[in-house]
């Protein structure tokens, strides 16, 4: 393939920000990308933690010279620009910086997130401008950065900078579609008819980002295909069908210099695929770090997750409760993560009454989690929807079994038998038999089960197949623009 230069708009970038999968694929992909010869450029807003990072010295931000004069419906509003660079490499990282829309503690859940990633998407590409940088694909992620491409494929259209720029638009997660009040656009500085699916009054970013892209794709074949369905369309699948031909499915990648037992420093003891055994010391670590009894012959249930309702821990609740009462033999629990009330509240219940075998942790903790994925025998993803999920490709590969429901990126994964266990239906009894047949396997064959271990780490889920998929995709959107 011919070398291509690729600007990335993402409203967070791993280490930098990061709320979820979003941060790791646009903190990962870059750097595979580069690896394959591609010129990448990476540009996100300078939340209120990054501004704070450049007083003091953290990443080795610096400043770009200059001030972008960013055009908006309610006047020019200026920006500054900090530099950085993905850590691990040389792929720089611009920082949009704007001290009453960008300059917040958190990187979403504000009345104005509409207007704020408006401006930062219109302020990304107006730096390219200012560096006289033209990249031959824009790749956009979400609806944070969908404002780039409605405003590319219509008022841009008059710059010739901008004419024609190919472009491809990544969907992480449908649910998420920036709704807002239909003024924004006036914003935005773009005139459009509302959509079939917008009201008279409103607009939605995701549908609009599915519109303008050249050419879509999702974080994995199984989610692209289950979002053309109504069960999992979000009401944007027949736009979605009728964009069928443009819609590809990418599975997402881990980054192995983060995510690698051999070299992680938060395990009590590395290991590898051909070191299996070496794993008996985390799982005792956890268990004394945690309060648990130190038992060798018991499993360790384990989730590591966001608390919320596409997580489906709906079903889990009951589930963990049988188990815990050793109706399909003695097991241990831990759960690390936080959201919604109702799942905390349920888990605490669940801890509070099974006390000496169950144990949560309501936060997140970068030291915990690795020692969780090194040290449980069975990780849990009980999901109603994952469109990719890397919980559970960090478990497999950390030697943790996955006991997952088949959707999205979790049935293109674990496969059934072989790395780890599938359901079928979103329900509790689903599951159950599920941690059943788990249970059954790590009690009673215990050659299977470390062969089921042994695929899960030797399986390959580094960037470097899914780089080549996109690479794929840029030639593919850049051919699409010149007629072909």
């Amino acid at each position: 393939m011919n070398s291509l230069k690729v600007l990335f708009i993402a409203a967070e970038v791993a280490p930098f920000a990061k709320k979820g999968g979003l941060a790791d694929v646009c903190g990962s992909l870059p750097k595979a990308l580069k690896a394959l010869g591609h010129e990448v450029r990476v540009c996100m807003p300078a939340y209120q933690p990054i501004e704070e990072a450049y007083q003091k010295g953290r990443w080795n931000l610096q400043t770009l010279p200059g001030v972008l004069r960013v055009p908006t419906g309610a006047g020019s509003l200026s920006a500054g620009v900090f530099t950085g660079t993905l850590p691990g490499s040389e792929v720089p990282v611009y920082f949009i910086a704007e001290r009453n829309l960008l300059n917040r503690p958190e990187v979403y859940g504000y009345s104005d997130d509409p207007y704020r990633f408006c401006f930062f998407s219109r302020a990304a590409l107006e730096l390219v401008a200012a560096l006289d940088w033209r990249p031959d694909v824009i790749h956009c992620h979400d609806w944070h950065s969908a404002p780039a491409l409605a405003w590319l494929n219509t008022t841009g259209q008059i710059d010739p900078f901008y004419r024609g720029l190919p472009s491809v638009y990544t969907i992480h997660n449908l649910a998420h579609q920036g709704r807002s009040v239909r003024k924004v656009l006036s914003y935005l500085g773009v005139s459009s008819p509302p959509m079939h699916e917008e009201s008279p009054n409103e607009v939605n970013f995701m549908a609009r980002g599915i519109l303008h892209g050249t050419l879509i794709n999702t974080v994995s074949p199984t989610y692209a295909r289950e979002i053309r369905t109504p069960e999992f369309g979000v009401d944007l699948d027949p736009l979605l069908r009728h964009r069928h031909f443009d819609l590809h499915g990418i599975l997402n990648g881990l980054d192995y210099d983060v995510w690698n037992p051999a070299t992680d420093k938060h395990l009590e003891q590395s290991f590898d695929a051909e070191h299996p055994e070496k794993r008996k010391a985390n799982k005792s670590a956890l268990q004394m770090r945690l309060g648990l009894s130190i038992r060798d012959d018991v499993p360790i249930v384990s989730v590591v997750s966001r608390l919320d309702h596409q997580k489906g821990f709906d079903i889990a609740g009951h589930a963990l409760h049988l188990l815990l009462n050793n109706y399909a033999g003695e097991a241990q629990c831990v759960i690390l993560g936080s959201g919604a009330k109702q799942y905390e509240d349920m888990f605490l219940q669940l801890a509070n009454y099974h006390r000496e075998r169950m144990t949560i942790v309501l936060r997140y903790a970068p030291d915990l989690a690795p020692m969780i994925y090194g040290g449980s025998d069975i990780f849990l993803m009980p999901s109603r929807f994952e469109p990719c999920g890397l919980g559970q490709m960090i478990a497999m590969r950390y030697g943790s079994v996955p006991v997952v429901r088949a959707t999205g990126g979790l049935a293109d994964t674990v496969h059934d038998g072989i790395s780890g266990f599938t359901f079928d239906d979103f329900s509790a009894d689903a599951l159950w038999y599920a941690l059943r047949r788990a249970m059954y396997i790590y009690y009673h064959d215990p050659e299977s089960w470390a062969a089921m271990q042994h695929q899960g780490m030797t399986t390959d889920f580094s960037w470097k197949h899914s780089a080549h998929g996109y690479a794929q995709l840029y030639e593919w959107a850049i051919a699409r623009i010149q007629g072909y």
